[in-house]
């Protein structure tokens, strides 16, 4: 049975460690992130189930990593628990209203939190943690991917472009869909970028020889299919 991958972003390391470690007892997979910045870095790498989000982080706030997150397709859904020393109605309603699922007001119990953590992830969408096309075999738990049994060596850009193709075999995805699902919105990237990292994940995926899984349609955009190139 898959063990619920958390991610606490939380910048005073006692609190963190007391968290992190009643939630290990609980028999969660438990990561932990001190600011902002790492958190956002953590999640492009690796999707967790559930972030529990404080609101006062140095740097980026709490805030603005969950107003991120949101503004992205891969982690629109994703479960976010925030909590804050600000208990003012105002301060959970500006937390609810950015996209937080839910918000606790610290101090706060370790069984009110086990609460939240189980009632979240009940109720959460669930996640595939392997995605599978062809030969192709994604383990979003590990981050690794593997074709034929012959595991690939991708760049974080070229595993989220693979993630999302993969999720949505077949359908054509253009420059601009792809630089939204790939690439954070406060990035300045050209769309040209988009056929670097497409070129760069084809010739890793077609390194062990074999069928080019990577179709591109002329003046739309790009397909995870098995079809040959229409160019």
């Amino acid at each position: 049975m898959h063990k619920a991958d958390l991610l606490v972003v939380e910048d005073d390391p006692a609190l963190a460690r007391l968290v992190s470690y009643n939630l290990e007892k609980q028999g969660y997979m438990v990561r932990h992130a001190a600011d902002g910045e790492a958190a956002l870095e953590y999640v492009r790498q690796r999707r967790p189930d559930l972030i529990l989000l404080d609101w006062m982080l140095p740097g980026i706030s709490g805030l603005e990593v969950c107003r991120r997150l949101r503004e992205q397709a891969r982690t629109a859904a994703l479960p976010i628990i925030m909590f804050s020393a600000r208990g003012e109605e105002a301060d959970t309603i500006r937390g609810l209203d950015t996209g937080a699922d839910d918000y606790l007001v610290k101090p706060f119990s370790m069984d009110a939190l086990f609460a939240r953590v189980k009632a979240i992830l009940r109720r959460a969408p669930p996640v595939d943690k392997t995605l599978r096309f062809d030969t192709l075999v994604m383990d979003r738990v590990s981050h690794k991917v593997e074709r034929d049994g012959r595991l690939l060596s991708l760049g974080p850009t070229e595993y989220r472009l693979l993630e999302f193709l993969m999720s949505h075999p077949a359908q054509v995805f253009s420059r601009e869909e792809l630089l939204k699902h790939a690439w954070e919105r406060s990035s300045f990237v050209e769309l040209r970028t988009v056929d670097v990292h497409i070129r760069r994940l084809r010739q890793t995926l077609n390194e062990g020889g074999g069928a080019d899984l990577i179709r591109t349609v002329r003046a739309r955009g790009y397909a995870l299919d098995k079809v040959q190139d229409q160019d």
